[in-house]
């Protein structure tokens, strides 16, 4: 079973984190919609955060995560929030399950295929020995050789852990994510439809939704808004989270 976080009273509201994420990156958002009277969960995938180990690793095992996460707690009506990876396994679900779903949230991902291009991240990954048993600072050092924007190395730093007295670990899976990198970027069936309302956001400096992909964004969601965040990127919820709440406030 998926480790999540629940919290708040009403409808459910289910956030997905993005590839290396974990449901902490979406804490104060989720207050807010929880005080718009939602019962919120937030997700950690397989591979990610606390949530279990496995060498499976596709869309489709992550999505029937999800349904069985979703038949466990008896969950129905639910507005379902997915960013970047999230936002591939919250498209698949709703296509799978339209009649589970209310309304359908994905952030800056459309549903064709994105070429393999986190390579520097998994190159910075794998340049920790943590043999060494390197202290927080000497990895943050090692990740900088490879990454120089700050937020996305605090967003890879926040998987460090103590896994016992002096020895710290990532959370996520790395193994498998080099083995199965590919597998991130998997277009959405092509026979795959989901008729409901839903809302696209993309941030304005992100290159993950472009104007050429609306024909298929609309041909799979015919019920599409496609929404621009300005001043914002591809971490589109942290780098402008007054406009995100706002547009899916507005659209909930």
């Amino acid at each position: 079973m998926l480790y999540s976080k629940i919290e708040g009273q009403g409808k459910p509201f289910l956030i997905i984190h993005g590839f290396l994420g974990m449901s902490d990156n979406w804490k104060t958002l989720s207050t807010q919609f929880e005080n718009l009277g939602f019962e919120m969960h937030l997700l950690d995938m397989r591979n990610h955060g606390k949530s279990f180990h496995s060498d499976d690793f596709s869309y489709e095992v992550m999505v029937e995560d999800v349904k069985a996460y979703v038949d466990f707690h008896k969950l129905e009506n639910i507005t379902l929030l997915g960013h970047s990876m999230g936002g591939k396994i919250a498209m698949l679900f709703a296509t799978r399950y339209p009649n589970l779903l209310e309304k359908l949230i994905v952030a800056d991902i459309g549903p064709k295929y994105y070429a393999p291009h986190h390579q520097s991240i998994l190159a910075a990954l794998n340049a920790v020995d943590f043999s060494k048993q390197p202290s927080r600072a000497e990895v943050d050092e090692i990740i900088s050789a490879y990454i120089s924007d700050f937020g996305t190395k605090q967003f890879l730093l926040k998987n460090l852990y103590w896994v016992e007295p002096g020895q710290l670990g990532f959370r996520f899976n790395l193994k498998v994510f080099n083995e199965k990198i590919t597998e991130i970027g998997t277009a959405l069936p092509f026979e795959s439809h989901y008729e409901k309302p839903a809302l696209f956001l993309r941030g304005d400096k992100s290159d993950y939704i472009l104007d050429a992909d609306f024909e298929t964004i609309y041909y799979h969601f015919p019920k599409a808004t496609i929404t621009t965040i300005p001043n914002a990127g591809h971490w589109l919820h942290a780098e402008n989270p007054k406009a995100f709440y706002y547009e899916v406030e507005k659209f909930l």
